[in-house]
């Protein structure tokens, strides 16, 4: 329900200051609205004497906690709604709240609006009139509505016919965006609806998942984790949904990527959690110098676990409304848009190949000897049992720089002949020929000079690394390099 809202009061308590909830009501402000006010209620609470100062020490406090906002800066007005309490008498006039209508005034303005594209109304009440019909009010969203259109409830797959509307208690024959409005149609039972949304007929989906782009929302304490569930807020609805999240590939980290927009031809990195600075500060604490790159934009993939009926680019917020009330730490755990939906239920093998989103896999094994100057023989990469088949063709590095491509096994044990177009530097082949001659004679008796320098430089094989991509919707589990 926060989208609906233009400008926002956020009312604290004076003698408590920021409370948990305040503080996730502010979060849901900074994703959701422009313009904000604060307002510090029950001033009559504080000693008269030291009013003034009391109220100059909060305003302060909520200046410093407002700093790093967008809402820098707003109005902070003090009052007392209601002086006394419940039990007042009703003689007890309101304290500051005049001036605060004035603020309220001075703060207002008139969004743009747009009366094209679909009609969308977000619905938060549904009644019946007797001798009416059924009455749902709410605010449009976007588009607009008139007398006579056919509007659908596409959670209940039902289209009516809109008979009437009023807005304000006033007839009227059109509406549009940013309206509030009740609409009346006929023949449709209150209790089947009690928010949701409504739209031009056929012009809203309902999707099993969908691409997200997303960001973390920073007091959130902890990682995001792939496959974790979190609850998903999409317009009225929350649902639960587990995420995967993906970032470019490294080579596009800084590059500007079009807004509200997914490209499916890209190809993107799995993550195992959501790159921050705190997941990868933690990684890179022995090397503290290290600017650490984070990209731009980053992705989420989100499987729900119940269909959800949305409109696109809508906004999604990821929750872990299981956190304990009272454990003070902020429950909104991220914020994004939604880019593409998944409608068909069996997206994963219809819709999900086509998210090139990949890991990278690498394999090290050892050199065993040489072949000849053009090859070696390799072992340590591959399982005893594994085909080695669906490995030849691909290109290895060997540790001392040569690159090589794998030609095939090599008797029964895993182990597989390496082909070095560019031949064998003379170096590798000294010290894989040293090696190789140290074994066979099983270093037995005196040790010559010669010996004592080869067994230095032969105490590090050679080693064989294999880099290639696997992606992660690929049913055929393809192993790709570029």
């Amino acid at each position: 329900g926060a989208q609906i809202i233009d400008l926002m009061m956020l009312v604290i308590d004076v003698t408590k200051g920021m409370q948990t909830q305040s503080a996730e009501c502010l979060v849901i402000g900074q994703i959701a609205c422009q313009k904000m006010v604060v307002v510090l209620n029950k001033i009559d609470l504080l000693p008269e004497g030291k009013r003034q100062s009391a109220i100059e020490k909060m305003t302060k406090k909520m200046q410093k906690t407002l700093e790093n906002t967008k809402f820098c800066g707003c109005p902070i007005v003090a009052v007392a709604a209601k002086p006394g309490g419940p039990e007042a008498p009703e003689s007890e006039n309101p304290l500051g709240v005049s001036e605060l209508i004035e603020v309220l005034k001075s703060q207002a303005y008139l969004p743009s609006r747009d009366p094209s594209g679909h009609f969308l109304m977000a619905v938060d009440h549904c009644f019946s009139i007797k001798g009416q019909g059924t009455v749902m009010t709410g605010t449009i969203l976007s588009g607009s509505v008139s007398l006579g259109d056919n509007v659908e409830i596409p959670a209940l797959k039902v289209t009516k016919k809109v008979k009437s509307m009023q807005m304000f208690h006033t007839p009227v024959t059109y509406a549009m965006q940013g309206d509030r409005v009740g609409i009346c149609v006929t023949q449709f039972d209150p209790k089947l609806l009690e928010r949701g949304l409504i739209c031009t007929p056929d012009s809203l989906h309902t999707i099993h998942a969908a691409i997200i782009s997303l960001k973390k929302i920073s007091y959130f304490r902890g990682a995001l984790q792939t496959k974790a569930k979190f609850h998903i807020t999409v317009g009225h609805e929350t649902v639960m949904g587990r995420v995967m999240f993906f970032s470019p590939a490294p080579a596009d980290f800084n590059e500007e990527m079009k807004e509200n927009v997914f490209d499916f031809e890209k190809d993107y990195l799995y993550q195992e959690e959501y790159l921050s600075k705190d997941s990868v500060s933690s990684e890179n604490k022995e090397n503290d110098q290290a600017e650490v790159q984070l990209p731009r934009q980053q992705w989420a993939l989100l499987e729900f676990e119940k269909p959800v009926t949305c409109p696109k680019l809508c906004l999604v917020i990821g929750s872990k409304l299981d956190t304990d009330i009272h454990a003070n730490t902020c429950r909104l755990a991220f914020h994004g848009v939604l880019l593409q939906g998944m409608e068909d239920r069996n997206y994963t093998e219809t819709f999900l190949p086509k998210l090139k989103v990949y890991k990278l896999k690498h394999k090290e094994g050892q050199v065993e000897r040489v072949m000849d100057d053009y090859s070696v023989i390799g072992r340590s990469l591959f399982k005893k049992e594994t085909n080695i088949q669906i490995f030849v063709g691909l290109k290895v590095k060997l540790s001392t720089g040569e690159d090589g491509i794998i030609d095939g096994g090599f008797g029964q044990s895993g182990k597989f002949k390496i082909r070095i177009p560019d031949g064998l530097k003379p170096d590798t082949k000294m010290l894989l020929t040293v090696a190789s001659k140290k074994k066979s004679k099983g270093v037995k008796g005196d040790m010559t000079e010669e010996d004592e320098s080869s067994k230095n430089d032969s105490a590090q094989p050679v080693a064989i690394s294999l880099l290639f991509k696997r992606y992660v919707f690929d049913m055929q589990k393809k192993m790709i390099q570029s």
